[in-house]
């Protein structure tokens, strides 16, 4: 397996500039450095028919939320979108681009939500607003030109994670219907030890074995968490009945194995699982489009599974 030659240019032009890897800074640090990191990724971001913030309820107050329309005739379908960032850094704003691109590829209304960080707002904050997001946007896709029969769950890391766990809520819960999960490389088990986890223990990849050490440990409560599903979906002892999910993985990441052992899980378990590797990137690559060729072609990929699955 090699880096492709896109992704080895933007590794180099990172450890040029020498920032530090997320375990080595303080929550508030890592926040700047993640806005910082995505900034050059944003700067062209493609035109959708309309792009609203809006706040909705929530457990802990009010949720905002980034409502992408594409093109078209309403009624669409709907795609809720949990962004990455170790449950603790990463904001909508710094997903605009991506989630711009995936509306118009996917032709879903996409809702980008800003659930609560930790280690401020610790497990379970961020997936009760995740799930109360969810619940809000089936109560109300008509007002924001949404399908309620046609709602998808999607993120990437922590977000794959919250899309995960959101699909099991609403199952365990007696709803919202959900249709469809993207998940982009998921955290999915706080025991890191799988081959990817030892393989990308040190910096230099983006994401390191000893960074999720440091975001796991500012989520959870403590080790009572780890074996609790709607911190780890991998812990759930059933996964059947979830919705038909597309699981992404990045080969040079440590989160590899997790997320293709989840994905095998679902399929074993009955649910219409499609599990695609692309091989020579690393985490985080999907948000690259703006110089790398083969999130582009993860985008595409992702956009033709979301409407093949919410089709009416």
């Amino acid at each position: 397996m090699q880096l492709h030659p896109q992704m080895k240019a933007i590794l180099d032009q990172a450890a040029a500039a020498g920032g530090k890897p997320f375990h080595a800074m303080t929550p508030a640090e890592a926040r700047q450095g993640i806005t910082a990191l995505l900034e050059p990724f944003n700067s062209a971001p493609e035109k959708v028919a309309k792009s609203e913030k809006r706040t909705i309820p929530g457990p802990g107050g009010q949720i905002p939320v980034q409502i992408y329309t594409p093109e078209g005739n309403a009624p669409f379908p709907v795609l809720v979108y949990f962004h990455g960032g170790g449950w603790t850094v990463g904001a909508i704003e710094s997903w605009d681009s991506f989630c711009r691109s995936l509306c118009n590829a996917s032709g879903c209304v996409t809702v980008s939500v800003d659930y609560r960080l930790a280690p401020e707002h610790k497990f379970p904050a961020g997936p009760e607003d995740c799930y109360a997001a969810t619940k809000w946007v089936a109560e109300n896709a008509a007002s924001i030109g949404g399908d309620p029969a046609r709602v998808a769950v999607g993120g990437d890391s922590a977000g794959g994670n919250l899309a995960a766990v959101v699909a099991q809520m609403a199952r365990d819960r007696g709803g919202p219907k959900i249709a469809f999960q993207l998940l982009i490389y998921p955290a999915t088990d706080a025991g890191l030890d799988t081959p990817s986890q030892q393989e990308f223990q040190d910096d230099g990849y983006i994401l390191s074995r000893k960074d999720m050490v440091w975001f796991w440990g500012h989520y959870l409560n403590g080790d009572k968490d780890k074996t609790n599903p709607y911190a780890c979906p991998a812990e759930a002892s059933s996964l059947r009945g979830l919705p038909p999910a597309l699981v992404v993985t990045a080969g040079f990441d440590p989160l590899r194995d997790e997320g293709e052992t989840y994905a095998a899980r679902l399929q074993d378990a009955g649910v219409k699982t499609e599990c695609v590797r692309y091989e020579g990137v690393t985490h985080g690559f999907v948000l690259m489009a703006a110089v790398l060729d083969e999130a582009r072609k993860a985008i595409a990929d992702m956009g033709a599974a979301l409407k093949a699955a919410l089709k009416k």
